[in-house]
């Protein structure tokens, strides 16, 4: 068994595996400032409420975008779990090359997202994530990882638009009646919910321009399927893609 752990800016996307087989899976919230010893205690919860021994699990592997929160995590696992732990490295054994300016500046959920698309899905492809940063990621026709794009992710918009405007209040990402909103609500959950699918099919289509017109895109993160419905822009939505990844490159670096 493999506990694969995402650690990202809101949530910490956590998968339990028996093999190649996801068999369990949680998010529960990043909190900065929590010590090792709380995060340790949820989860050794989450693995004792499902019946699950330690010694079952024969590795964890930790992806992280929280550099704060990453060392707390590992000491959590070290002590409560009690299992040998890898990191995510762009240094580490993978399935690609990174072929962008500099190599260390890429995240470790784009690395492990990159491996599950191209084992998933093959190449040439694009894989979007609707995460805090809604990020796009691109495989060459050789299976290389060649950059992508980064931009703010629908909930940061939404929380921003609130922060800095006196009037508009705080509403929740869902389709509205009606591309064109009648009331405060409407109009804004159109504006975010139609015009971050728009941004997605802009840029889909200067990504298929670039690479190829065949080029596979997939869909993934926690807004993935509610942004999905209203565009047929995607080959496949997967949710829980980044798992994948996290499973992948811990067998490559054992």
């Amino acid at each position: 068994m493999l506990l694969g752990i995402d650690i990202g800016n809101t949530n910490l996307t956590i998968g339990l595996f028996a093999g190649d087989e996801i068999i369990m899976r949680w998010r529960i919230a990043t909190h900065r400032d929590m010590m090792p010893d709380e995060y340790g205690m949820q989860f050794r919860f989450l693995l004792e409420h499902n019946g699950i021994q330690m010694n079952a699990i024969d590795g964890i592997c930790i992806a992280s975008v929280v550099p704060g929160v990453t060392g707390r995590v590992i000491d959590a696992c070290n002590y409560y779990l009690d299992r040998p732990v890898t990191t995510v490295s762009y240094q580490g054994n993978l399935t690609f090359r990174i072929l962008i300016d500099n190599p260390r500046e890429l995240g470790q959920d784009r690395i492990i997202d990159a491996m599950a698309l191209r084992h998933l899905y093959g190449y040439p492809a694009c894989l979007v994530d609707f995460g805090t940063a809604t990020t796009f990621n691109l495989l060459n026709s050789d299976g290389d990882y060649i950059g992508g794009a980064i931009a703010p992710g629908i909930n940061t918009s939404s929380a921003a638009l609130t922060q800095k405007t006196a009037q508009l209040p705080t509403v929740a990402i869902a389709r509205p009646p009606s591309v064109i909103g009648t009331n405060t609500i409407d109009s804004i959950q159109s504006g975010l919910y139609y015009g971050y699918i728009s941004l997605v099919e802009g840029m889909v289509n200067r990504f298929r321009k670039e690479i190829s017109p065949s080029i596979k895109i997939v869909a993934t993160g926690g807004l993935s399927k509610i942004l999905s419905k209203d565009t047929d822009i995607f080959d496949d939505v997967n949710p829980w893609l980044t798992l994948t990844g996290l499973r992948l490159y811990w067998e490559k670096n054992q």
